[in-house]
């Protein structure tokens, strides 16, 4: 068959398939780029130290909190490119589609799209990828950024290790919901030890979005721009209960930061204990 014709009987398949999908990738951002998150931005300032005692999960996950509302207070205005991606691999044939799309956001919370170019599926672009960009506006309410904020209040954590990666040394922690909240995710997370900002994610929903996926994984990256980090990827794979998959990959490129505050950092004392204290508790 070919992938681009579809009979009247099998368009509606794919159609609620791909909504489907859609479904995941609104919970997907409603965790991810909610302003109050790493997501957003996330400013360097933390200990200055050169030796960091090691923390408790508690102790991160407060950190980063604080950290993660004196950024969202810091960070007034940014604009970047974006490509999304997706290949749909299932019945009734395979599709897939790209849209690369300027994005501006702008004070009090809000965010301008211009879309660049959009190839492909026409199906994917309506039932996808515009549906990511209105999502991501829904991001934006109080109320959405509260449910899916990763805090105590919505969480259970637990520190696993410690890491060494490209920017230095990351706390690893696994990330528990305590509710299965369609908003919320279960999986681990890395922490910068210096800066409290999520480096990495990987994780798959609290609650599964529909009966017709089986399972869905998320990879998200960040990356540091000047005194912030900003998405640098994304990777969601959902597997598919009538057969197949589909894939979206979003990259993130062109950062400009074209207003900012200065973000107060936390203290010495509040980023690191000291070491005689970290030593009582091994």
């Amino acid at each position: 068959m070919n992938p681009h014709t579809l009979d009247h009987e099998a368009k509606p398949h794919i159609g609620n398939v791909l909504h489907l999908r859609y479904e995941f990738v609104v919970l997907l951002l409603l965790i991810l780029m909610a302003p109050s998150q790493a997501a957003r931005a996330q400013q360097t300032g933390a200990a200055t130290g050169t030796d960091l005692a090691p923390l408790t999960a508690e102790q991160v996950v407060r950190n980063l909190v604080q950290m993660n509302l004196r950024r969202a207070q810091a960070l007034q205005a940014y604009q970047g490119t974006r490509t999304y991606r997706v290949e749909y691999h299932g019945f009734p044939g395979a599709r897939s589609a790209e849209m690369v799309v300027n994005v501006k956001y702008l004070p009090p919370g809000t965010k301008e799209f211009t879309v660049q170019s959009a190839t492909g599926s026409t199906l994917i672009i309506d039932k996808v990828f515009k549906k990511l960009l209105q999502a991501e506006q829904e991001a934006l309410d109080a109320n959405n950024q509260r449910r899916s904020a990763l805090s105590e209040e919505n969480y259970r954590f637990t520190l696993i290790g410690y890491e060494s990666g490209p920017t230095g040394l990351m706390y690893v922690l696994d990330v528990e919901p305590r509710t299965k909240d369609k908003f919320l995710y279960c999986g681990r997370i890395w922490v910068d030890a210096r800066d409290f900002a999520v480096v990495r994610i990987e994780a798959e929903p609290a609650k599964n979005p529909s009966f017709w996926t089986k399972k869905s994984e998320i990879v998200q990256a960040y990356k540091k721009v000047g005194d912030f980090w900003l998405p640098a990827y994304n990777h969601t794979v959902t597997a598919i209960r009538l057969g197949g998959h589909a894939e979206l990959t979003i990259n993130y490129k062109d950062y400009e930061i074209t207003d900012a505050t200065r973000v107060s950092s936390l203290s010495t004392q509040e980023s690191a204990p000291r070491v005689e204290t970290a030593r009582a508790r091994e």
